[in-house]
This record gives structure tokens, C-alpha cells and sequence, in this order.
């Protein structure tokens, strides 16, 4: 083998090492032996919220965007590629609480120089998929303006989702923006930028899809016509109007054809 390629496929070699305890570090959520593979020098460009950082600003960047429990998740979309120097790793985020599948892909080209990472470029792309049995307004969302990365944004989402449906807070036909800002800890800005920017819908859309989960979830094959207008208010819909437009968006059907689908479905 030439010397110069034996070279490379050993730098190749070194520099797998490093990106495998990086990657390992990071899943683990451990803070310490993540900074401690930065070089001295290092320069994380962040293009989502285009920001370029150094070293004594990534501790608190890292706190905030670590994964919150040992092992999480990584759906890897392709495989780890290193070439000498140089290092590709791509991954993304789904997140919850769109009208279709939504997601942050993700990729960070590395360098690696004296066996430590010397420079992360981050890129993000966010992603709508059509989810069967919607139909989807289409949207398409801006990149972040409030210093949310991409991960940040993904926990928002699930956390958003998670008080929804624990606490059931649509049930209330008086619910509004001010008051989920206040229970789930976030700003008003900052879920409204989720709502409106990322899954490309407004807070009352949200809200009635969640009002509309909840009644599909009453449903029987005994449901009527009667039956499911008082389930549409016992939800947190205030007006039958709101609720048969948001139906039809959700459902492509009106409640009465959706009814008779539901209870020939229910038969067989």
C-alpha cells in the first residue's frame, strides 16, 4: 500500500474513534465528555439559528440541547461517513402535533484536528409528510428567529403535545394561548413560532384538532347525528360551525357520511 494512502486510511481510522466516543457521548448525555472532545479552538456553526459559537459558549448550548434521557433516539437516515479528516452525520427529529408528519433532517459535517473536533457545521431541513387521513394546508415554515435549535424546538413540540393530552386542557371552550403558555413554562412567542413557523397551523387550529381527537375517540357504532353535535361541545367547541369546518378539513367528510362510514366499518 502507498504510504500516502496509508496515511489516509489511518487519519480515517483516528478520526472514526473520535466521532464514535462524540456520537456515544452525546446519546449518553454526557455533558463533560462531550466538551471535553471540542478542541480549544473549535467553531460550531449553527446555520439553523445562525449562530457561529466557541468553546466557552457551547456548555450552555449543549445543556439545552443533550438529549433528556440516556440511550434517546437518533432516527438515523444515513450512515456515519468519515474520509480522512472529515466526518458526516446525518439524523433527524419527528415531531408531534402537526397535521402530518413533521421533521427536522439534520446533518453536521465535522473536522476533526489533533484527535479532538475542530469545527461542526449544522444544517437543518424541516420536512412536511401527508399523514393518511388528512388533508394538510401545506405550509411552508420559516427557520427559527427566537434561538431555538432544532432539538429544542422537537422537545417543545412534545411537550406541548404531552400537556394536551394529559391534562386536556381543549376541553375548556375558553382556552387560550396566554394560559398553555403559563401551564407548560414556555413564551407565548416561542409556541407560537412552533405552531405557526414549524407545523403550519395556528394555536386554535391546534387546539380544535386536539378538541376533534378527543370526540373521534368517544365515537361507537350507536353514535348519531344528535349525539355527536353534543359530543362536539362536551370537547370544547364552541360553535357547530367550528366544529363541522373542522371536521371536514380533518375527515375530508361531513359527521353525517363519516357516521354512516364509521358504523358500516363497526358491522363488518
Amino acid at each position: 500500500m502507498p504510504l500516502d494512502i496509508a496515511d489516509d486510511a489511518a487519519q480515517t481510522e483516528r478520526t472514526r474513534a473520535t466521532i464514535l466516543r462524540y456520537h456515544l457521548s452525546w446519546k449518553a448525555r454526557d455533558l463533560e465528555a462531550v466538551l471535553a472532545l471540542y478542541h480549544p479552538d473549535v467553531e460550531y456553526n449553527d446555520f439553523f439559528q445562525q449562530r457561529c459559537m466557541r468553546l466557552p459558549e457551547l456548555r450552555e448550548y449543549l445543556e439545552q440541547n443533550l438529549p433528556r434521557r440516556p440511550g434517546e433516539l437518533l432516527e438515523h437516515v444515513d450512515r456515519i461517513r468519515i474520509d480522512g479528516h472529515t466526518a458526516f452525520i446525518q439524523y433527524q427529529f419527528r415531531l408531534q402535533g402537526g397535521d402530518g408528519l413533521v421533521s427536522f433532517r439534520t446533518g453536521e459535517a465535522i473536522t476533526v484536528r489533533d484527535d479532538l473536533i475542530w469545527r461542526i457545521n449544522e444544517y437543518a431541513t424541516l420536512v412536511h409528510e401527508a399523514r393518511p387521513g388528512y388533508v394538510t394546508a401545506g405550509t411552508r415554515p420559516a427557520t427559527s428567529r427566537l434561538g431555538l435549535s432544532p432539538r429544542q424546538l422537537s422537545q417543545l413540540a412534545q411537550d406541548l403535545q404531552d400537556y394536551f393530552q394529559r391534562q386536556q386542557p381543549f376541553l375548556n371552550p375558553e382556552l387560550d394561548l396566554q394560559q398553555v403558555a403559563l401551564a407548560t413554562g414556555y413564551s407565548r412567542n416561542q409556541i407560537s413560532h412552533l405552531l405557526n413557523q414549524v407545523l403550519g397551523q395556528s394555536f386554535y387550529r391546534y387546539v380544535n384538532q386536539a378538541r376533534l381527537q378527543y370526540l373521534l375517540d368517544s365515537l361507537d357504532a350507536q353514535s348519531d347525528l344528535t349525539r355527536i353535535d353534543e359530543l362536539a361541545f362536551a370537547a370544547g367547541f364552541n360553535s357547530l360551525s367550528a366544529f363541522y369546518k373542522c371536521f371536514r378539513e380533518r375527515t375530508g367528510m361531513t359527521p353525517k357520511a363519516y357516521l354512516r362510514d364509521f358504523s358500516t366499518r363497526a358491522r363488518t
